[in-house]
């Protein structure tokens, strides 16, 4: 079935199904050992392609802002600038788009695989709650290693934006690291942290539902993964809009 009907009924799915995962996650026993071994596992999957991605990111924004400032005649603020680029925008989205892409369809692979040999049904008939055993774990390693991960993307990023400011468009080191504390502040690297939780939670708990409800075989599991990366990429664009729009209307800018 397609159409809207088919899109309020996904939605109202994964709402209850959300809804599901925030009511068992105080709910004993914590399965620490399966969210140590999944928070490993996302981890292991995300660390290199975000740093290595983190690289270009901080060295196009750095040599954009370079550019600009230098027309405007505000070299002095391109550290800040790009800083609070880094931290508030491309680290987060960065972290992101790597945990929905590589974490959250390897997610919705695993899970779709245990419902396409019936695990799924074999353990709700032991009486074992499914959301709470597998997906609560997921979904908190998930948000851990993407809040970790953000830290990262943000050194790689603010490291390489230094480098091709400094090096390739003969910047001033002093000034540069100088004017970090000019526009910049601690809500700043809150905001991108918060931001990276949220968008931990929202790519996990997309895959997991996506993969849980995945049918029709091999065949069905590959459409799931493909559907749970793009409704992520979606869904997170969204909440990164509303996010930074609550943002600046909540903490006052310095300069401002």
């Amino acid at each position: 079935m397609t159409g809207p009907t088919a899109v309020l009924r996904g939605v109202g799915g994964f709402v209850g199904f959300t809804v599901d995962t925030l009511r068992a996650v105080p709910r004993r026993p914590f399965q620490i050992r399966e969210t140590v071994q999944q928070a490993w596992f996302v981890s292991s999957v995300s660390i290199l392609p975000a740093a290595l991605v983190s690289i270009p990111f901080g060295a196009v924004i750095a040599l954009q802002l370079g550019s600009l400032v230098r027309q405007l005649g505000a070299q002095s603020f391109t550290g800040a600038a790009s800083v609070l680029a880094v931290v508030r925008e491309a680290g987060p989205i960065v972290t992101a788009l790597i945990i929905a892409g590589a974490g959250g369809s390897a997610i919705c692979a695993d899970l779709g695989a245990r419902k396409i040999r019936e695990e799924l049904e074999a353990m709700e008939a032991l009486g074992i709650d499914v959301v709470q055993r597998l997906v609560v774990p997921r979904v908190i390693a998930t948000m851990l290693v993407a809040v970790l991960l953000n830290g990262l993307v943000s050194v790689v990023g603010v490291a390489g934006g230094y480098f091709f400011n400094v090096v390739l468009q003969h910047g001033t080191p002093g000034a540069y690291l100088a004017s970090f504390q000019a526009l910049g502040q601690p809500a700043d690297l809150v905001a991108g942290e918060v931001k990276a939780l949220l968008f931990g939670a929202a790519a996990a708990l997309i895959a997991s539902y996506k993969g849980m409800t995945a049918g029709g075989g091999p065949k069905g599991v590959g459409d799931a993964v493909n559907q749970s990366v793009v409704l992520s990429f979606l869904l997170l664009f969204a909440l990164n809009f509303l996010i930074t729009a609550v943002y600046f209307q909540v903490v006052p800018q310095k300069g401002s």
